[in-house]
């Protein structure tokens, strides 16, 4: 008996951003993403994360902010090297970022708050495959950047837990060496 989810759960691969193209969803795919990424665990109903939705004019702009930025941190940084930073957010033809606001002052453990986000995270990229496009999940060095959580106008706990690139992607994903369960599962006994 096959079971679509579960097909999809164990074959399920993440494309690079540089090679997700358009066409990106439509605003209605992406409301229907967005529900299904916000459908997660989430302990006293807390909603401990947002999402910021990038277009191409913010792309682009960001990509100009991160020239800038490396240019700050690496003064002999190359052309070369700009230009990745440059088009960063435009490997994909969609860009959502998921924040973390893991609150200190609420009555659940910010470890559940945070994880909570990376199941947002996990939601939207299977909501992305669901509906035929492809996701890669990415942090990166500017997700850590104080100066990028400022642009972003991030406050107080927020954090970025992730900026989920979406796209078309043609042809066959190659698949990765998976972990051993051998290696990994335990049993413990009283």
């Amino acid at each position: 008996m096959t079971n679509p989810l579960l097909d999809h759960l164990l074959t399920r691969r993440s494309a690079l951003a540089a090679f997700l193209k358009a066409p990106a969803p439509s605003e209605e795919q992406v409301e229907t993403m967005l529900t299904a990424a916000a459908r997660v665990p989430d302990h006293k109903k807390l909603v401990p994360w947002r999402f910021i939705r990038f277009d191409q004019k913010a792309c682009e702009t960001l990509g100009q902010f991160l020239v800038a930025r490396r240019q700050e941190i690496e003064p002999d940084a190359d052309e070369e090297r700009l230009a990745v930073e440059r088009d960063r957010f435009l490997r994909a033809p969609m860009v959502i970022a998921v924040v973390s606001n893991a609150r200190v002052d609420a009555p659940v453990p910010q470890i559940e708050q945070v994880l909570s986000a990376g199941a947002v995270c996990m939601n939207l990229v299977h909501a992305a495959h669901a509906l035929g496009y492809n996701a890669q999940w990415l942090t990166e060095w500017y997700a850590f950047d104080g100066k990028m959580r400022e642009k972003l106008g991030l406050t107080g706990e927020e954090q970025i837990a992730g900026f989920i690139h979406i796209g078309t992607y043609e042809g066959e994903l190659a698949d990765r060496l998976r972990p051993d369960l051998d290696a990994i599962v335990t049993h413990w006994e009283a």
